[in-house]
């Protein structure tokens, strides 16, 4: 079902949504120098439109299910209250969610997380009610920025995994695929109704045809996992890297936390915020012992978690959209599909010497 959304239409719609649903979308913002504008997600204002004449957020939607801190107890440790040294849970906002703007790479990202998040065995409350609580609208791109390869990764500018409904520009106007009862419900709640007779292929098709950033993968899942971690090019792939945890941070698909308490006076509160693998401390036990106690080991952990052992683990593939925002900004240009060919040839060349 594809629905057309007219200029005016867009605005009095969300109009109707805020009623009922808290809104994020990507807004524009200063960088600190004053010059730069970039993109993240924030809760839209009344009145506020999603900003989306945009190539991708500097951030990915992650943070919407998975925020960079999040509170999840509070206490207190004055004797003379009753409830002194006892956690009380946060109590959770049960507002229904619109997130607009996603691009269908973290949308994928997003589906990739829930695989650990969410598990027969464990199941983590705290994201998985914020990521039910959403309704992910994304926004399909019609002109990828060059170093994304998501065609590479299973993914594709009108990738349609995550989302409960896909915009795309279509003049003045949207157009929106409904994907799920989700989707088509926020259509019917917004008054968005006038039918459009589209078929999005030959825009899917043209898009798709805009990357040319590929990457190779085939030969991942085959290798051996000790001989590739043993490999002799991981030092200089770690050369340059100063562990400053950008990637990790950008990174729709990373979902490292640390849980911390803070207290001021006598009141307390226990967080999760997000962490990184390519900081030092992030491995070091309460023995004062370090397994990664070197950034060659941080970076080939990094690298043999996105590109082996989920691969091995999950069997769906490697742990990237391929939505390129690590290569954009890594302060000392390590490009993780400069890394995935070497493993992948590594890989190819030790199973063709075996043979030999």
């Amino acid at each position: 079902m594809i629905k057309k959304i007219a200029k005016d239409e867009w605005a009095s719609g969300l109009s109707k949504l805020a009623k009922t649903y808290r809104l994020f979308g990507p807004v524009a913002e200063r960088g600190p120098d004053g010059a730069r504008t970039f993109h993240n997600f924030k809760a839209l204002a009344p009145g506020e439109l999603p900003d989306l004449d945009l190539g991708n957020t500097r951030l990915s939607a992650k943070s919407l299910v998975f925020p960079q801190s999040e509170a999840m107890f509070t206490y207190t440790l004055d004797e003379d209250r009753d409830d002194h040294h006892i956690l009380k849970e946060v109590p959770a906002d049960g507002m229904s969610r619109v997130a607009f703007g996603i691009r269908p790479c973290d949308a994928k990202a997003l589906a990739m997380v829930r695989m650990n998040f969410d598990t027969p065995e464990y199941k983590d409350p705290y994201w998985l009610r914020l990521y039910e609580a959403t309704t992910f609208v994304g926004l399909a791109c019609d002109a990828p920025c060059p170093t994304c390869f998501c065609t590479s990764t299973e993914c594709g500018p009108y990738h349609e995994e995550g989302l409960d409904l896909l915009l795309c520009a279509e003049g003045e106007g949207l157009l929106a695929k409904a994907i799920t009862e989700k989707g088509e419900r926020l259509l019917a709640d917004a008054g968005w109704e006038e039918a459009a007779d589209q078929d999005l292929g030959a825009r899917k098709a043209a898009a798709e045809g805009c990357i040319t950033s590929r990457i190779g993968t085939d030969q991942l899942a085959e290798g051996d996992l000790l001989d590739l971690h043993g490999a002799d090019f991981w030092e200089d792939v770690a050369f340059a890297c100063i562990n400053c945890g950008t990637c990790t941070y950008l990174c729709p698909t990373c979902w490292c936390f640390d849980i911390q308490d803070e207290v001021f006076k006598q009141e307390g509160q226990r967080l999760r915020q997000w962490d990184s693998c390519m900081f030092p401390i992030f491995t070091v036990h309460t023995t004062g012992h370090n397994p990664r106690d070197t950034k060659t080991q941080r970076v080939r952990q990094r690298f043999m978690h996105k590109l082996k052992y989920f691969v091995d683990k999950y069997e769906k593939g490697i742990m990237c959209v391929g939505c390129g925002r690590c290569v954009r900004h890594c302060p000392v240009n390590i490009d993780i599909r400069k890394v995935a060919d070497l493993m992948n040839r590594y890989t190819s060349d030790a199973a063709k010497a075996e043979q030999a």
